[in-house]
């Protein structure tokens, strides 16, 4: 076992139990002090594969591709979400099939022994990434980190940066989707009724409430009935860093979120609901699965009285 790999497992709440955190071999982040490292000394047992995951909400009028070119970590490739997904879905960027997710991973140079890095150049220092880190855990690689503070961080600490299109040599990548990480719409509609597991919402608060406006047009604020609210930049320093598993886990506690029993997470559109999982994860807590249609799936498909808001909420009749 290698030196990145002792020590690896995520603190383990000991109320949780030891069978559900033992699997875990790749620890969900690393720093920015260890990739650089990494780079200057590659090992050819376990090649490493740095992704830019950036990915903005349209209204932000920032654009990732252009930005990766314009600079990101040496030897990255850049990992478009929105392309990486089911192109048929009416909701945004859904869960590709396994066979699409395969290609496309193999196509930026992910094989079967990768341990892949993924980042993003939000100014949260970690925004969009955990979607990918969650992406590749739900195909059935587990070899995958976060860059702990993302490009902000690197960039805070002075380390190289490179430009242009870092084209990838392609790879051998094979994909199987394990179905424990998603939750749909009905699951969440029985949920209503059985209680059978918590939903938190990481989406900030006006819009959970309903008194903020959604960054979509046509979907109204508001969240799903009983669902708690931590956004996710409460898992977040000031500085950018993920807080520790101890600061985490008293976040969960104060919002009454019990990690012993099942949790989902969910958010707008899939994307930062992954801060919740990973949050998770690092307190020992590694079989969080995702709302992936979220609010937006949601709120297209619910009937008025499960759109609870301080705001306008859904009526009937009204044209989507």
């Amino acid at each position: 076992m290698s030196a990145f790999l002792d020590s690896a497992l995520p603190a383990r709440d000991p109320s949780i139990p030891k069978v559900m955190a033992a699997p875990q071999l790749f620890r969900a982040l690393v720093s920015a002090q260890w990739v650089a490292e990494a780079l200057r000394t590659p090992r050819a047992s376990q090649p490493l594969k740095l992704l830019d995951a950036s990915w903005y909400l349209p209204k932000l009028s920032r654009d990732a591709r252009r930005e990766f070119e314009e600079r990101h970590i040496p030897g990255a490739a850049f990992f478009d979400i929105d392309r990486c997904s089911d192109l048929t879905s009416p909701y945004d960027h859904m869960l590709p099939s396994a066979a699409h997710f395969a290609d496309y991973a193999g196509s930026l140079g992910v094989g079967a022994s990768t341990h892949v890095v993924v980042y993003d150049g939000s100014d949260q220092g970690l925004y969009s990434a955990p979607r990918v880190w969650w992406m590749f855990r739900v195909f059935g690689h587990r070899s995958v980190s976060l860059l702990d503070g993302g490009l902000r961080h690197w960039l805070s600490q002075n380390l190289p940066i490179s430009s242009g299109r870092s084209p990838s040599e392609p790879a051998e990548f094979s994909a199987k989707l394990d179905p424990s990480f998603i939750k749909t719409h009905e699951d969440i509609l029985e949920n209503l009724e059985t209680r059978s597991f918590q939903v938190v919402d990481a989406r900030a608060a006006g819009r959970f409430r309903g008194t903020d406006p959604e960054p979509r047009d046509g979907i109204e604020p508001g969240h799903i009935p009983a669902s708690i609210n931590i956004p996710f930049t409460e898992f977040l320093t000031k500085e950018g860093l993920e807080k520790s598993p101890e600061e985490i886990r008293r976040i969960f506690q104060e919002k009454k979120v019990d990690l012993s029993k099942p949790l989902v997470a969910t958010c707008g559109s899939g994307v930062t609901a992954c801060h919740v999982a990973l949050g998770a994860f690092l307190c020992g807590k590694p079989d969080v699965p995702v709302y992936d249609g979220s609010w937006v799936e949601w709120y297209m498909r619910a009937q008025p009285e499960h759109i609870i808001s301080e705001g306008r909420g859904k009526t009937q009749g009204k044209t989507q």
